[in-house]
């Protein structure tokens, strides 16, 4: 009698299957004539180059395991202040996007140049965790259980103790969620920040050095050795995951709906605080030139990208350059970005329904997650040219799986009753999940999008950076050889700018429709 594999041995299996196929298809040379070589000549490869590796897996695990610590401490601390105060929240808005929505690749050689040893890598790692935390621990905490709250009140126990006893116990699912997506992010930051010439050792040094020689077979063993890193980072929190979810998940549907926010003030006081939100991101960008030091021929201020683009003597040809490099970006972004989020909405559906079909595509998913973009995108060119669909490819890659994350945590915390009540009527599975899980899970859906709309620009420019030639990820490229330092930071404004656009559009349709479906929101 044959006996079914289950939980982790078919996932054993499954990857045991996709290595087989990946070794038959590598040493047939059937992909780009040999641009995908076996597992079995990666893994020769990297046998042979090992002495070269120790030095340059310990820069890159110091740097982003410092980052992941420095920037999940602040992203946690930040999302208890902004949890507690909705004005909070709101001022801090604007900066919260413009540090989740800074192109790596734009700072990274500023911060190259501004901060000096393992302080680049490691400031980059933290903002490439920063968002993703403070947000899953705000969404976590403002879908508390309000009847536990209530009961927490009743017996005298105050914003401390129901903070401590019923939000951040509930909210840890949502916080291990996105520790998963941060995990991968500190090490693409750290990668980044090497591969923009932040030292000797690195995998993102070793990887730039290794980009000339016409080596396939090495540039996956890098790619291998990083995405382990990172798989073995998100697989940690996975595991914890795993364990919490069952203590925290709620047996029956919370009917109550959450008391509304409370307004700003006056007409005059929200006034204030929008003029405050938005002032607020130029005031750090300022303070931060101010107290780093750094050479007026490197920094700008907002002033002086103002000045650069619109009032100096090369405004005309700034602006013509930035527009055309718009005009390539801006609609293979779109195409992405609704591709990615698509994508993981679609599969986040099919995991309910079809866990098992799920399981088997899940090793490829976690490869393109936990694979740096650096060292994923030039094995992409072997493959698919410098093309619009190693564009396309980049950015779904990019996008779908912190999406997928977060759509897949929102329904795995739908109440079980919940589900289970228009199945004693005899609803169908499809039934089940369009009348009650999917409304359930609106507000992760929302967090989801969040999530993808300042990516999908990311991934764009990493893929114009490093393969096509186009668009504003080239316009840094050039304006880096060429030391022009004020195209640097305009093209670093105008990609915050444009995040900010998309995210605070994301944000006002789910306030509207949240408010009237009365769910929670968590801006």
């Amino acid at each position: 009698m044959a006996v079914e594999a289950t939980g982790p041995w078919r996932g054993l299996r499954n990857a045991t299957i996709l290595l087989v196929i990946w070794e038959i298809v590598g040493r047939l040379d059937l992909v780009a004539g040999g641009a995908l070589p076996g597992i079995s000549e990666i893994l020769f490869r990297l046998w042979q180059d090992w002495a070269d590796y120790p030095r340059h897996i310990w820069a890159t695990v110091y740097a982003s395991t410092l980052g992941f610590i420095i920037g999940n401490t602040i992203g946690i601390g930040a999302g208890v202040l902004f949890a507690l105060s909705p004005t909070a929240l709101r001022l801090f808005r604007g900066v919260n996007i413009a540090v989740f929505a800074l192109p790596p690749i734009a700072i990274a050689p500023i911060l190259v140049l501004t901060l000096s040893g393992m302080a680049p890598r490691i400031v980059l790692a933290a903002l490439g965790v920063y968002f993703v935390t403070m947000t899953a621990t705000v969404i976590g905490l403002s879908q508390a259980d309000s009847r536990a709250t209530d009961v927490i009140r009743a017996y005298g126990g105050g914003r401390w103790d129901i903070l401590r006893q019923v939000q951040f116990r509930g909210a840890m699912p949502s916080i291990l969620a996105g520790l998963r997506v941060a995990a991968p992010n500190a090490v693409l930051g750290a990668i980044l920040a090497e591969f923009g010439g932040g030292g000797r050792w690195g995998l993102g040094a070793y990887l730039l050095g290794s980009l000339g020689r016409g080596e396939p077979d090495r540039l996956w063993g890098i790619g291998l050795v990083a995405t382990v890193i990172a798989g073995l980072s998100y697989a940690v929190f996975a595991v914890l995951a795993t364990r919490t979810i069952g203590a925290t998940r709620a047996v029956t549907l919370n009917t109550a709906v959450p008391d509304a926010a409370a307004p700003a003030g006056s007409r005059l006081g929200r006034g204030a605080l929008t003029l405050g939100t938005i002032a607020l991101p130029f005031i750090v960008w300022w303070g931060f030139i101010k107290l780093t030091g750094v050479p007026d021929l490197i920094s700008k201020t907002p002033f002086g990208v103002v000045d650069y683009l619109f009032l100096g003597p090369t405004a005309e040809t700034a602006q013509a350059r930035l527009l055309a490099a718009l005009a390539e970006t801006l609609p293979i972004t779109f195409i992405g970005m609704a591709a990615g989020l698509g994508f993981a909405f679609l599969l986040a559906i099919s995991s309910r329904l079809f866990p098992r079909a799920i399981e088997a595509f899940m090793p490829i998913a976690l490869v393109t997650q936990t694979m740096p973009l650096v060292a994923l995108t030039p094995l992409l060119v072997l493959i698919l040219g410098r093309g619009t669909s190693l564009t396309l490819w980049v950015t779904i890659s990019v996008t779908f799986f912190p999406a997928f994350v977060t759509l897949a945590q929102g329904l795995a915390l739908v109440p079980r009753s919940a589900e289970d009540l228009p199945r004693a009527y005899g609803a169908s599975r499809w039934t089940e999940m369009r009348m009650v899980t999917l409304p359930a899970s609106l507000p992760y859906l929302f967090a989801a999008t969040r999530l993808t709309v300042p990516r999908a620009l990311l991934g764009v420019m990493i893929a114009e950076w490093l393969a096509t030639g186009k668009g504003l990820g080239n316009l840094l490229n050039q304006s880096r050889g060429f030391l022009d330092y004020g195209m640097i930071w305009t093209v670093a404004a105008v990609s915050v700018l444009l995040s900010v656009v998309f995210y605070q559009g994301v944000v006002i349709i789910e306030r509207r429709l949240l408010r009237r479906l009365g769910m929670a929101t968590a801006e």
